[in-house]
């Protein structure tokens, strides 16, 4: 008898797999976002949500398919100034799928990069303008690069950039078997 636990590759954003038993709401990474003016904003700063479902005037949900990569920033103040910068780069699994526990994403995520602090925050978003600047989406951009530029990023070592060589050659090895 195997004991090895299968191996299971998450939905390509197109798809939509939904599991016996299980609704189509059960399927969705749900992210909470909130703005609260001069005190807290939590936005997406790149994702393409399935569906996003407003709260009230200060909270949304944003819902992202198995598969979906997307970016969280937390940004929050108290009377004496900015008190915290997180920038998350997070990637929507199934039920299956190992996930990590992250305050405001349930039921979790694949953490793929954190950064924490106005300077490490800054410097990755520096990184997504560049990769904007190349016209690639910063959702379809390899994992393995924003785990990189995460290690990178916490060893203090200069950050790569993400070429279109290097895009092209994940986007080839995606179709390969």
């Amino acid at each position: 008898m195997n004991t090895q636990p299968s191996v299971v590759m998450p939905a390509p954003l197109s798809s939509h797999m939904v599991l016996p038993g299980q609704t189509d709401a059960a399927q969705l990474t749900r992210v909470s976002l909130a703005y609260v003016e001069q005190r807290i904003k939590l936005y997406l700063r790149f994702g393409e949500p399935a569906r996003i479902t407003r709260l009230d005037h200060w909270r949304r949900v944003a819902m992202f398919l198995p598969g979906a990569v997307f970016c969280r920033i937390c940004w929050q103040a108290n009377d004496y100034g900015t008190i915290r910068w997180q920038l998350m780069v997070m990637q929507a699994c199934t039920p299956l799928d190992a996930a990590q526990r992250i305050p405001g994403v349930l039921p979790g995520a694949r953490l793929l990069l954190h950064a924490e602090g106005k300077p490490a925050v800054r410097a990755v978003l520096s990184q997504i303008d560049a990769i904007e600047a190349l016209d690639i989406a910063p959702a379809v951009v390899s994992p393995a690069y924003w785990r990189t530029l995460g290690n990178r990023l916490a060893a203090r070592l200069p950050l790569p950039a993400y070429t279109a060589e290097r895009h092209a050659a994940w986007l080839t090895g995606r179709v390969l078997p």
